[in-house]
């Protein structure tokens, strides 16, 4: 099942990163899975990159968030 963005959002950087591992591993093992011919699902390896993505780019708002915020405290 994909991730929701949404849910996403709610989480912390730290729960964030946490998840990106945990994607990355799956994805490195759907890739090797692949390799062998013993891959089933192949749509699975499609929503785990764009997970990753999905996690990445959330990530990414968060920390511009931050570093806007503090930019706008700090002059």
């Amino acid at each position: 099942m994909a991730l929701k963005a949404e849910d996403l959002r709610g989480k912390t950087p730290d729960e964030l990163r946490d998840q990106l591992g945990q994607l990355k591993k799956e994805q490195f093992n759907l890739r090797f899975q692949a390799a062998t011919n013993q891959l089933e699902n192949t749509a699975r390896m499609k929503t785990v990159r764009r997970d990753v993505a999905r996690v990445k780019t959330i990530l990414n708002q968060k920390a511009a968030d931050a570093a806007k915020s503090t930019e706008e405290t700090g002059a």
